[in-house]
């Protein structure tokens, strides 16, 4: 049994995501975000960066007992490695995998992210931010774009790396990107979009988060963190 500690958001996603297509049992932990869960002391015990999401295996393959994970790439490479599902045994199949989970930690998910927020949520319009990351969102979408063509997926077989790239193209919209643009990576999001897994995962989401996440209220708890005082 996995304990999920989620919210619903683009990483998010990647856990439900992987847990849905592995058939792994799993357990939903709420963290409401937007009221300030994710400071609770409990939670930064398994998550020191107070962000989701966060895991606790309750059965690891050392039999030592509960073994907590924080980071979605990590989460997912532990999962897939625990699984023997969505990571390629070889050598060069598991590098190319693990490159392109790494790309969208270091790049299409921080940049995206930032768009998102100057483009619908920053207190003022600063123009020179707004298209610093739209434009930097644009080009990462055209490097996945050079990267699927005459590919299915980004590295192979369906991996973690279409797990953990998919959720951020999602908002693609509130990103100011037109999939239109993009043939090989629009062709690329229909298919992982229609995969019933995927469906189950966003459904899920729909549940547990009935409010926008982010409100006047929330704002100062979402954006004004500094460093966290004891």
């Amino acid at each position: 049994m996995i304990d999920l500690y989620y919210w619903t958001t683009p990483n998010g996603h990647k856990v439900t995501i992987f847990l849905e297509e592995a058939s792994v049992p799993y357990k939903i932990k709420s963290v409401n975000i937007s009221i300030g869960d994710q400071f609770k002391p409990e939670f930064l015990k398994i998550s020191p960066n107070n962000r989701i999401p966060a895991i606790i295996d309750t059965e690891p393959a050392d039999g030592k007992g509960p073994l907590s994970i924080f980071e979605s790439g990590a989460i997912l490479q532990y999962l897939a490695e625990k699984t023997g599902k969505f990571l390629p045994a070889d050598a060069r199949g598991r590098a190319a995998v693990m490159q392109w989970l790494f790309w969208q930690m270091g790049g299409l998910g921080p940049m995206a992210g930032q768009n998102g927020h100057f483009n619908n949520y920053a207190p003022e319009k600063i123009a020179y931010a707004i298209d610093r990351y739209v434009k930097e969102t644009e080009r990462l979408y055209g490097v996945l774009d050079e990267r699927l063509d005459g590919r299915e997926f980004i590295a192979g077989d369906y991996s973690i790396a279409d797990m953990a790239c998919y959720p951020w193209i999602v908002p693609h919209e509130r990103h100011k990107q037109k999939l239109d643009d993009f043939r090989n990576l629009q062709r690329w999001f229909t298919a992982i979009q229609q995969r019933p897994a995927v469906k189950r995962a966003y459904e899920l989401a729909k549940t547990i988060n009935t409010q926008p996440t982010v409100n006047q209220d929330s704002k100062s708890i979402l954006f004004g963190q500094g460093r966290r005082k004891a």
